[in-house]
Parts: C-alpha cells; structure tokens; sequence
C-alpha cells in the first residue's frame, strides 16, 4: 500500500512537528504493512511553505527514515489548494505532484459544499497537463456531493477519501455511500503526527470494506493499483 496523503514532512505546516515525530510516523505506516507514503505539506496562502524546498527536505527524511531501519519509501507531494492553483507554474506543480511523476495534483477543495469552481479548477489542470485528486469530499458533506464528485470523475479526476473517516465519525455512513457507488478510488490516511489525531494506517478501512462487501479485485486496485499508479504519473481511469 502506498499513502498517497500525509503531513510526514516536519515543521514545514501543521504536520509533523518534528524529525522525531515524523520518524513516528515512518514507523506506523511500516507497522500496518505501508510501503511508502507521499509527503503532502499544505500547498496554500496560509502555510509557507517553500515548494523549491521540498524536495530536498523529502530526500532527507527518507534517509533519516530508512538510517532507522524502517522500510517506508518517502514520496514527494503537497496538498495544493484550489485556490491557489491558477497561481502556480507549470514548474511548481510538477514539484509537488504525487510521487513526483509530473501528473497527479492532490487538489483540497475550497470550504463548504463542492461547487463549480472545483469543476473549473479540474479542467483548468487538465488544459494545463495534469490530473486532480480530489483530497477528503468527507468535509463537504451536502446533498448534490455524490452528483459533484461525479461531474469532476468525467472530467478525469480522481477521488480520495480519508481512512479514518471510513471507521468512524459523523460522515461514515455517506462515505460509504460513495464508495459503494464506484465514486471513490483511493483511501489515504491524512494524517498529521504520531502523537495524536489520525494514525498512519489504511489496512482497518479495508478490512472494513471488505466486512461491507465491496469486491477484492476493487479493493486491491484502491489499495494497490491506483496508488501505484499515481506516482509513477501514469495516466488512470477509473476500473469502476
């Protein structure tokens, strides 16, 4: 499995506060059987984050990381904001696409329920040369979200759900709705230290959807397939 959403990379945004929390968090993702994670740092006006940074940050920790003898690849990666997409180069979001494969954008949508400006912004990647993941639809719960994420699938996106919103909480029973509809592809952990909060850990929604009787060959491409896939920068439809 690979994490295609976490805030592993210390002290750059609200994430992993340090070396040794991020060194924590390394050793979640190996424990529940993860085999690399991208490091996703808010891309956003309220977080400066330096994109020219990042990936000679990324390329440290996955040495400090792999000197601890845990076996996680570190990926590059950001979670860009819609709002600030317009504004980057080609250049920049090449630097923080998933795994670096130059094509797949983690897209955070603007607050409150999805609205056209996220269609927009999908084709606006699109016309430029990439491909969006749309990051947590489990924050924009409204009654059109299922239509809205529909019309962004047509449109070549990708949808990414968190995992610990799929095991509990206020919003599990819609997200499973979308699951269950074909409307996600890909499970990631969102996760922001190892002291609290979310874990690093996939493998308990998938035994949960498995429990829900969601087919194995749809997990294993959620699981496998898809992320792999993502950051390599290969190009992927949906298989259902």
């Amino acid at each position: 499995m690979i994490d295609l959403h976490c805030h592993i990379l210390p002290g750059v945004d609200d994430g992993a506060l340090d070396l040794s929390d991020s060194l924590g968090m390394a050793r979640q993702a190996a424990a529940d059987g993860i085999a690399g994670v991208c490091a996703t740092p808010h891309i956003r006006h309220d977080h400066d984050v330096r994109i020219g940074e990042l990936a000679g940050r990324v390329e440290q920790l996955g040495a400090a990381v792999q000197a601890t003898g845990v076996h996680v690849r570190v990926f590059t990666g950001g979670e860009v904001s819609e709002s600030i997409v317009a504004g980057l180069s080609d250049e920049e979001l090449r630097a923080v696409s998933l795994g670096g494969g130059g094509r797949w954008i983690l897209l955070e949508p603007r607050p409150g329920p999805l609205s056209e400006s996220l269609t927009t912004t999908v084709d606006s990647l699109v016309a430029r040369g990439f491909s969006a993941l749309i990051a947590h639809p489990e924050r924009h719960l409204a009654a059109d979200l299922q239509l809205r994420l529909e019309d962004a699938v047509r449109r070549g996106a990708l949808v990414q759900v968190t995992a610990a919103l799929l095991e509990a909480g206020p919003a599990v029973d819609a997200m499973l709705g979308l699951v269950a509809a074909g409307v996600v592809h890909v499970i990631a952990s969102d996760a922001h230290s190892s002291h609290g909060g979310r874990p690093v850990r996939l493998s308990g929604v998938f035994s949960r959807l498995r429990t829900a009787g969601i087919p194995a060959v749809r997990l294993r491409w959620m699981a496998e397939d898809a992320p792999t896939a993502i950051v390599a920068g290969a190009p992927l439809a949906p298989a259902f």
